[in-house]
């Protein structure tokens, strides 16, 4: 046990083993001994699991017996088991925010197992600091804001879809917000989900059937989110929503669309063929009725004569929506990556096309019928190329436009080239399909029987290295028009050379450019340029910001079943958040001293959150002032405004200037004498 200082605060000083996470490396009685030597420390121990229960036992009675102000844990990273040390203070019956944590195990031990000795002075040092602080810690209360009982799901994929039907299910209203005229997403231009082998679009059908029925969800299709404001609980949302130009009176929709003179490219079939400017993507679609592509429409009105008036409204004006909402469930989707002009020959030759686009071929309602033919011929050998745009290597890969390359595996795509290889043989015999790969990564329950399966059926394998990938050349002569050459790993970089009908880019999966999205909400992107999560295990659906929630693909490569699970788990987080009248947030954020405060209003310049600090006119001794106003909801507690402000007027609780500047000072002290026992 240590001595208190006259008055001061008493602080318990609890070191932890980590099981030998630590105490490998550190020496544990060192630090204690010396923690137990600081200015108002009473009590000091160490423990073998300070996070276990028999180790929150000790915190709690000392608490309890020795009337302790403040707690100091040096364990492992605060963002594993801070909140479990805050529950144990306040079972006890202290406040929960006069603890601090000290971080020796990713901050100590793990970088620095090969100095044992300096490791264990380092972690003298930041216990120091860590008590130096609580002695200074103040007891807070944690915020509480109203909410809005309703939730905004942005994306009406299958993500958005299933988080959607979940909250409804939870009776949560909820607004579905997709800025296609049509439900379903990327799932909808499917014909089969791997590993089930069902049909996409019945279970898309269904999924959207059950969303559209539902009384508490209102579905909002062909609208975007145009603005975003507020904090958890209370955001608020701009909605603009385009005429669909269709009403449920349109009888003779087919007539309609034929006699519709204007085309543009079919995104549902990637391209592969044209569309009206008055649409259906496929049979069933949802919703069922035609909508019309404003960009290209020209209002010339053959479509409104050839449903004799009935139906077709070509004057209507957007709509403007305003909601409120206590939560939004982020379900933005992806895109597929799209390859760069002579990427392996793409836009070069017409034979070189993405799996996506061989995917709509080989469906019974695509392009061909389901046929394997292109540009008249039937098709005789494919080659497919794993990796197209993910995996890339600096260096050898040329970068995207914000000059980063994909290095992440985009997951999806092996198992999906796989699959399509396997219908290839399935249906059609006669074609001889070869694979170019990297690494085959089917990572999930079931995909390696699809690799198996395709060994069985005779699919011959090629592994590249990733700086030699595969070459596409036109081969000369009528019989097959390309030829890929390659240095074959399996064969001890044999050069090989496979002359083909088609060759299928298997791309990966792109992040959807929401940048205008991100910028209303400040969402942090990873290096990926998805949108991050605040840790992949402990919180994975959750963002840095409040009451946003990620659902799908939006926050990384998921195929079908991953994204579904994920939306689920995306509502169940918005249902905690709006289960009561009212949510918590921690109280660190800014407050201002109005004893100090002059208005300069240099605070409110450098906020980088929109409405968390602003300038108001206030009453102070009988003159009217402005003054600097703390929004502790939009608060992010960054600091940016303590170190600008002349006047020291603001700080950010729980990390107030004279807490960092005694932490400082007891970094720079000389350390207290050790043992020599």
């Amino acid at each position: 046990m240590g001595s208190e200082g006259n008055g001061s605060p008493k602080v318990g000083a609890y070191t932890c083993h980590c099981g030998g996470n630590i105490s490998d490396v550190v020496d544990v009685g060192r630090v204690t001994e010396a923690a137990a030597k600081l200015p108002g420390v009473a009590v000091a121990r160490d423990y073998v699991f300070m996070c276990s229960d028999p180790g929150q036992a000790l915190i709690d009675n000392d608490i309890r017996e020795m009337g302790l102000d403040a707690i100091v844990v040096a364990a492992c990273s605060p963002s594993l088991h801070e909140l479990t040390f805050r529950r144990t203070l306040a079972r006890a019956g202290l406040n929960s925010y006069q603890f601090e944590p000290a971080n020796i195990r990713e901050q100590v031990s793990w970088c620095h197992s090969h100095d044992p000795e300096g490791a264990t002075e380092k972690a003298i040092r930041l216990v120091a600091a860590a008590v130096a602080k609580a002695r200074l810690l103040e007891p807070l209360k944690m915020i509480r804001v109203d909410t809005a009982a309703r939730a905004v799901v942005i994306g009406g994929g299958v993500a958005g879809l299933r988080a959607a039907l979940d909250l409804a299910h939870k009776d949560i209203d909820v607004t579905l917000v997709e800025r296609s005229p049509f439900l379903g997403g990327r799932t909808a231009q499917l014909h089969k989900l791997y590993p089930t082998e069902d049909e996409a679009r019945p279970l898309v059908g269904q999924l959207a059937a059950e969303v559209l029925a539902e009384p508490r969800i209102a579905a909002h299709t062909y609208a975007e989110v145009t603005s975003i404001e507020g904090y958890i609980g209370q955001f608020r949302l701009n909605i603009t929503q385009q005429p669909r130009g269709v009403t449920p009176q349109l009888e003779k929709a087919a007539d309609a669309i034929a006699a519709c003179p204007e085309e543009t490219d079919n995104e549902f079939d990637y391209n592969l063929t044209k569309r009206k400017a008055l649409y259906r993507p496929y049979d069933n679609c949802f919703p069922a009725l035609p909508a019309i592509d404003w960009d290209i429409c020209t209002k010339c009105a053959q479509c409104h004569e050839a449903a004799r008036g009935d139906g077709i409204v070509l004057d209507e004006e957007a709509v403007e929506l305003e909601v409120e909402a206590g939560v939004i469930v982020m379900a933005t989707g992806f895109d597929h990556y799209e390859p760069r002009e002579g990427e392996y020959g793409y836009g070069q030759f017409p034979e070189v096309i993405t799996l996506p686009q061989l995917s709509r071929l080989l469906d019974p309602e695509g392009p061909t019928g389901g046929e394997l033919r292109w540009a008249g011929r039937a098709v005789r050998h494919v080659a497919m190329i794993h990796c197209v745009g993910s995996r890339q290597v600096e260096g050898v890969d040329e970068p995207m436009a914000d000059g980063k390359v994909n290095d992440y595996c985009s997951r999806v795509c092996c198992t999906a080239t796989l699959q399509a290889a396997n219908e290839i043989r399935d249906r059609f015999p006669h074609v001889n399909v070869f694979e170019f790969y990297q690494d085959i990564r089917a990572y999930g329950k079931g995909h390696e029987d699809y690799y198996e399966e395709a060994c069985k059926h005779g699919v011959l394998f090629f592994r590249y290295a990733p700086d030699e990938p595969p070459v596409v050349e036109p081969r000369g002569g009528d019989e097959y028009p390309l030829v890929v050459r390659v240095k074959d790993l399996l064969t001890y970089n044999e050069e090989l050379e496979v002359s083909v009908d088609l060759v299928v880019l298997s791309v990966g999966v792109m992040p959807r450019d929401i940048s205008t999205l991100v910028d209303m909400t400040k969402l942090p992107l990873g290096v990926d340029r998805f949108l991050l999560e605040v840790h992949p295990k402990l919180r994975p659906v959750e963002t840095a910001i409040e009451g946003i929630v990620l659902a799908g693909a939006a926050q990384g490569p998921m195929d079908t079943t991953e994204a579904c699970a994920a939306a689920s788990a995306a509502a169940a987080k918005a249902a905690v958040i709006l289960s009561g009248d009212y949510v918590e947030l921690h109280p660190f954020v800014a407050e201002v001293d109005l004893s100090r405060c002059e208005g300069a209003g240099l605070c409110a310049e450098a906020c980088e959150y929109k409405g968390a600090i602003s300038l108001v006119e206030m009453n102070v001794d009988g003159r009217a002032v402005r003054r600097a106003e703390v929004n502790p909801a939009l608060c992010k507690g960054c600091g940016a405004c303590v170190a600008v402000c002349p006047n020291r007027a603001i700080d950010v609780k729980g990390w107030t200037l004279p807490q960092f500047e005694a932490m400082v000072d007891a970094l720079v002290a000389e350390a207290p004498a050790q043992s020599q026992e």
